[in-house]
């Protein structure tokens, strides 16, 4: 989700998703963690000594990392954001993974059950990785590019202090934790602003594109009066039994925040980048072009796949699945009896306004129809569903021009304080086409991001670090797994609805050969996009969204099709040992049940079960 702040869900995202981009409520008093006593006393139990460092490693980690610590739903570090981009929070982070690491050492894996193992693997996985990520020589590339148009707090902070966001305004005390974290989000964007001269003067610098969009997100949210601005909303939603005292005295303090610290921070970030380092921001557009870019390349994949892959194998798998669904395409093309090429259906795709939608208000509708659909057919392949709601809204207006075609926030881990939501995007309607709505909502909606995020959030089984975290491989790849399942759902019997998915899944086989092309074979952006337009039925606008997606947040868009891959794999494998004893329910379970593992882990559990079931 951002870059910055590791917050379970993405992103995106990111999602992110920010947008990135991936909760029950964690207490409101700190968790006690489990005394472990001498490896002598034969009353502490291997399961005791592991769960016992997972409590205090997530005690330290929400003090370190307060705003994780707010989604979900612990509100003792609500004052904070986190001391982000400094030395002290790398070296804090390192110390807790060396220290982790160490501890790991003296558990006897041999002696713990078939789940505890999974967690040990996964919680050794974790560290493993943080440490490589936290060495001088990776800081020096990341740290001092602490902002791009998909990644940074300018972008993630203003939904989430809106009074629609994660944080909460149901007290005078919430209210009044808000006006401190905006002191801290000041602080971290004037600290962006050190990193990035410190970057400007190792030669490590971020891309005129994504820094000349960012100039434009800041200016679109400067030009919004301060009475209209996101962070004004919470004073038009004051709970009925504040005092009038308590109103005036909040709303006087926070006009004066907004106006007199929230904009200016802001205006200095934007003036900085627009005027001194967008001279210094390197034209070319890819990782292997940047000083040091091509090590932290190969760095990122195997941070975002968990796999040990090159960027020239993932180019050519990528090149050989667009050539399989390109036939699919064909398939549907002579299906409705379009007479042309490919690329003519495409741009009719694009053009005819049937596709289009009308409105605003008409595509929450739909998306509203596609979800009672879905939740009908749940039952039969899913045994567990989440008690958490979702939720379906479209994009707020300040931040749609910049966001994916949509993405998932999750809720509170209990589900009743805050339910997923499912975001669409409504910009530029006549840009963008309807045959990919049923695809979408089954990715970032039901079964998919809405199932597993919330469905691991709830389960009071697992440790908190695999509750509340994961990785973009398996998240992102079971979300484009559950847009598989719309076939034998009977979702895709409307041919273009069919071509729809195909799209779908074809822009997850473009990124694995257009990121690999950008940051490790020197194309170019305007090559990326023709790239894409080519082989697919997206409008330009998406085309250019999705590129400058690849460009600002390298390898993550490798991991849904890398992942969905394995994911699939594992069903076939599944289906092909058991035989009529395979039970997709069962499957989804073991998938599911214990979130989001590293894909080498999950495939030994799926083997594990074959096993067990044989």
């Amino acid at each position: 989700m951002l870059r910055l702040v590791s917050i379970a869900t993405l992103a995106a995202s990111l999602a992110a998703c920010t947008t990135v981009d991936n909760v029950t409520v964690a207490p409101a008093t700190p968790v006690a963690a489990v005394a472990v006593a001498p490896t002598a006393d034969p009353a502490i139990t291997e399961h005791d000594r592991l769960f016992a460092q997972f409590v205090a490693d997530d005690e330290a980690n929400l003090k370190r990392n307060p705003i994780s610590a707010l989604f979900r739903g612990d509100l003792r570090y609500a004052d904070k954001i986190g001391d982000f981009g400094t030395d002290a929070y790398n070296d804090a982070e390192r110390a807790a993974a060396t220290k982790n690491r160490a501890n790991l050492a003296g558990i006897d894996r041999a002696a713990l059950s078939p789940t505890d193992r999974i967690a040990y693997d996964v919680f050794r996985y974790n560290q493993d990785q943080a440490l490589k990520g936290l060495t001088p020589e990776i800081l020096a590339l990341t740290d001092v590019r602490p902002v791009n148009h998909f990644s940074g707090f300018h972008t993630f902070y203003p939904t989430f202090a809106s009074g629609t966001g994660a944080a909460p305004f149901k007290t005078v005390a919430d209210y009044d934790n808000n006006l401190k974290r905006h002191t801290n989000f000041v602080e971290i964007l004037d600290r962006g602003i050190v990193r990035f001269k410190e970057g400007q003067a190792s030669g490590v610098v971020e891309t005129q594109l994504t820094i000349k969009n960012v100039i434009d997100q800041l200016d679109t949210q400067l030009k919004i009066p301060v009475d209209k601005s996101p962070y004004y909303g919470p004073l038009g939603q004051f709970p009925a039994e504040f005092s009038a005292a308590d109103k005036t005295r909040i709303t006087t303090a926070y006009k004066a925040s907004i106006g007199n610290e929230l904009y200016p921070a802001l205006t200095r970030l934007r003036d900085y980048l627009r005027d001194d380092y967008l001279k210094s921001a390197r034209a070319t557009v890819g990782l292997s072009q940047m000083k040091g870019g091509e090590r932290l390349y190969a760095k990122m994949i195997e941070d975002t796949t968990t796999l040990p892959l090159t960027a020239d194998y993932i180019h050519n798998l990528g090149l050989s699945e667009v050539a399989r669904i390109r036939t699919g395409m064909e398939g549907v093309k002579t299906e409705v009896g379009f007479k042309g090429s490919l690329a003519q259906f495409f741009d009719h795709i694009r053009t005819d306004p049937k596709f289009k939608p009308k409105s605003r208000e008409g595509l929450t509708q739909l998306y509203y129809d596609i979800g009672k659909k879905v939740d009908a057919l749940v039952p039969k392949y899913f045994s567990a569903v989440p008690n958490s709601q979702l939720e379906i809204r479209p994009y707020e207006t300040f931040r749609e021009k910049f966001e994916a075609g949509g993405s998932y926030q999750s809720g509170t881990p209990d589900g009743t304080t805050r339910p997923g939501i499912f975001y669409f995007n409504a910009y530029d309607l006549p840009s963008r086409t309807l045959p990919g709505t049923t695809t979408l909502y089954l990715h970032e909606g039901a079964p998919g991001h809405h199932f597993q995020i919330s469905l691991a959030q709830e389960n009071e089984a697992l440790p908190a670090f695999i509750r509340f975290g994961g990785n973009t491989a398996y998240v992102e790849g079971w979300a484009l797994y559950a847009e598989s399942l719309g076939y034998e759902m009977g979702l895709f019997t409307d041919p273009y609805q069919r071509f729809g998915t195909l799209d779908d899944e074809m822009l997850r086989a473009m990124r694995l050969v257009v990121d690999t092309g950008l940051h490790s074979k020197g194309w170019g952006r305007d090559q990326a996009i023709a790239y894409m337009l080519a082989n697919s039925g997206m409008g330009k606008t998406d085309a250019t969204a999705e590129v400058e997606r690849y460009i600002a947040i390298p390898s993550q868009a490798l991991a849904y099709k890398l992942g969905a891959l394995t994911i699939q794999r594992l069903r076939k494998k599944s289906e092909a040992a058991l035989g009529s004893r395979f039970d997709i329910r069962a499957f989804h379970d073991q998938v599911l049940g214990t979130g989001a593992l590293p894909l080498p882990v999950l495939e030994k559990k799926i083997d594990d079960w074959i096993a067990a079931s044989r």
